[in-house]
């Protein structure tokens, strides 16, 4: 009897990177977890380096049949090529393809292939793939590309409004408080003083996305002020993806992911309602509550061309109030 078929799902993200082995009948086989997926900042063979930490438990002898890997930082089609090479030079398998991974949100929260995604964790990017195949993307690399906002750029918003609180050239606004007693130091200027020196890691802004929402549920004007463009941001992207396809009139699913959406804020929560019953009244959001690392393995399934109960099998596994 022929053993079935291994997929490699893997799930890279800033933050963490998360793998599962699964079987072409949907029976997940083992999972791993290892650091962040940084291409942009450790190359590329030094981002697969984790991915093999994360698998090590895992690997098969010959490799596998199939590696589904939706990655942070495979932002464009060259990106996502130079991954897929690295990945078969380590030995993983023939058959490797590497997509970002809005495409793993996408196909884990929707209900059917297609749609639109938008994740908004550290940064924020969309996806949107037709019922025919048709793809809508963006190059998703920061401000040069047009993008706005993400727990980063929530983060260098608050400091830049807490500074020109502070010294006078803006309104006031409670961020200044916020920025000083997350981190510690007496005033904004000081802050700034030690992330300019080197003394204290930029990329730390981040974390003060959460107190950003806070503030602004507060009715701090300022913080409001930019939770509402957030909202903004991530409605435009999935109203360009979907106008991009044709389906601004069509009812389509468009799945939220990324902390500062799976958190549910109500403040978020409620500009988004109202973002979307202007710009894509058709759309159905849908905030994502199973782990992206699903959405790599249905990829994998898919490409297998297995069986409808292979999916709702691997689904049951990430989702435990569903039964096979």
């Amino acid at each position: 009897m022929t053993p079935p078929r291994l997929v490699l799902a893997v799930d890279g993200g800033n933050s963490k990177t998360d793998v599962a082995l699964v079987s072409e009948d949907g029976e997940v086989l083992g999972t791993g977890r290892a650091g962040p997926f940084v291409p942009q900042q450790d190359g590329a063979a030094a981002a697969v380096s984790v991915v093999e930490a994360a698998v090590a438990a895992l690997a098969p002898a010959g490799g596998f049949d199939h590696v589904s890997a939706c990655l942070a930082g495979a932002d464009l089609p060259v990106e996502e090529e130079a991954l897929a090479r690295e990945f078969t030079a380590r030995g993983f398998g023939a058959d490797v393809v590497v997509r970002n991974d809005t495409f793993a949100l996408l196909r884990a929260g929707a209900s059917a292939p297609w749609g639109v995604a938008v994740v908004c964790g550290a940064g924020i990017n969309a996806v949107g793939v037709s019922p025919s195949g048709e793809i809508a993307r963006f190059p998703a690399l920061g401000p040069i590309s047009g993008d706005w906002g993400g727990g980063h750029g929530l983060g260098e918003q608050a400091l830049w409004h807490a500074a020109r609180a502070e010294d006078g050239r803006g309104a006031p606004t409670a961020l200044a408080g916020l920025v000083t007693s997350h981190f510690g130091t007496r005033t904004v200027e000081e802050l700034v003083l030690e992330i300019h020196f080197g003394r204290l890691d930029g990329a730390r802004l981040h974390e003060l996305a959460p107190g950003v929402f806070a503030v602004a549920a507060g009715g701090d004007a300022v913080a409001r002020s930019l939770v509402e463009r957030q909202a903004e941001e991530v409605a435009v992207m999935a109203e360009v993806c979907l106008r991009r396809l044709g389906l601004l009139e069509t009812p389509a699913q468009v799945v939220l992911g990324g902390g500062l959406l799976t958190a549910r804020d109500p403040l978020m929560t409620s500009l988004l309602d109202t973002e979307f019953a202007v710009r894509a009244p058709r759309a159905q959001p849908v905030v994502a509550d199973v782990p992206p690392v699903m959405g790599a393995a249905l990829l994998g399934l898919d490409r297998l061309g297995a069986a409808e109960a292979a999916r709702t099998r691997l689904r049951a596994h990430f989702e435990p109030s569903r039964t096979p």
